[in-house]
């Protein structure tokens, strides 16, 4: 089979696009050969993460990656057979696990056997979803489509030092459920954590406070409060995640805490952008949005997600999936929303 040629620079051209195509190439058997990685980011090329993420994915793939190091712009990698089984990965310093992740798990659900992962890195880092949010948004999502899949944070990391520790177990899933996600319903409850590792307890307080202000009317509001212990927290740091159930649906919205900016802000931006979803009347949330795509490509059936915004990263992530798999998607303008449908050609 011939090389598929993919342009790392399309679109969005970040590290997602990297990560998905190599992704894509175990999946669909299609030999890759990418170019131009990262090339209009101010260090082009892969970096650590995005290095681990490949090399993650050519481990349980089974393929033959060549040319990936740090710093280069142009891979090829020859796909082979997912295999299950126990794998271990290093992500080193705060490269985000969930990042790595995001890569590994589709890949995951086509083994021929349980696949379990120990992956140590960043898991609450910026750029990149809280470890938190993959577990009350994302993989909740994943279950509605029959993915079966345990995530157990062990131990939380942040930058620079990373130390993180989450652990994966994903059974094979041959068939994925479809995903019809446009009507949202009432607002049924809305949780949230927010957490701190070796920073005073009035942190996590002030940030909890300050989402709860920004989310005031909206409907029934709890947000737990947790300062970690030194078992369970390498480093210092902390983030927020806010879940709203609603009869049909779940929206999330996360930040993480960075140096120098107050614990009010985190919480602020975090309750914002889950009311600009919950207002808008969107039934999946922007960051969902754009890692549900994949899943709904390799679904059997149409699926639809009704968005507030189609991201750029949604945008890339829907071109290159036209690339690899047999699908095709539409974005209907509806009001302030967006409607996604993703079609099997």
């Amino acid at each position: 089979m011939s090389w598929l040629v993919i342009d790392g620079s399309f679109g969005e051209g970040g590290g997602q696009l990297s990560r998905y195509a190599v992704a894509l190439s175990a999946i669909s058997g299609r030999p890759l050969h990418l170019v131009n990685i990262r090339a209009r980011r101010a260090r082009p090329g892969l970096m650590a993460q995005h290095l681990t993420a490949l090399r993650a994915v050519a481990t349980v793939g089974g393929g033959a990656l060549e040319g990936a190091e740090l710093g280069a712009t142009e891979i090829r990698y020859r796909p082979g057979y997912i295999r299950g089984g126990e794998y271990q990965f290093d992500v080193g310093t705060a490269g985000s696990i969930v990042l790595v992740l995001q890569a590994l798990m589709p890949v995951a659900i086509r083994a021929d056997a349980t696949v379990r992962l120990n992956i140590t890195g960043g898991t609450d880092v910026r750029m990149a979803p809280p470890v938190d949010y993959l577990l009350m948004v994302f993989l909740p999502w994943l279950a509605r489509m029959g993915v079966r899949v345990q995530v157990e944070s062990v131990r939380h990391g942040y930058y620079p030092r990373g130390g993180g520790r989450v652990k994966l177990r994903m059974e094979p899933c041959k068939t994925l459920r479809p995903l019809m996600a446009e009507a949202p319903g009432a607002v049924q409850q809305i949780t949230g954590l927010c957490h701190v590792a070796h920073l005073p307890p009035h942190i996590p307080e002030r940030m909890a406070k300050s989402a709860r202000g920004s989310l005031a009317g909206l409907g029934p509001l709890r947000i737990e409060e947790k300062v970690l212990a030194d078992a369970e927290a390498f480093g210092c740091g902390g983030a927020i995640v806010l879940v709203a159930e609603t009869e049909h649906s779940l929206l999330g919205a996360a930040t993480v805490a960075e140096r120098g900016v107050p614990a009010e802000r985190l919480g602020e931006d975090a309750g914002h952008a889950l009311r600009a979803e919950l207002e808008a009347g969107a039934a999946v949330d922007i960051h969902a949005c754009d890692q549900l795509l994949l899943y709904a490509a390799l679904a059997e059936g149409n699926s639809r997600l009704l968005v507030r915004k189609v991201s750029q990263h949604a945008q890339t992530v829907m071109w290159l999936l036209e690339q690899f798999l047999p699908v095709r998607f539409s974005v209907t303008p509806c009001g302030q929303l967006s409607r996604i449908d993703i079609l099997p050609t």
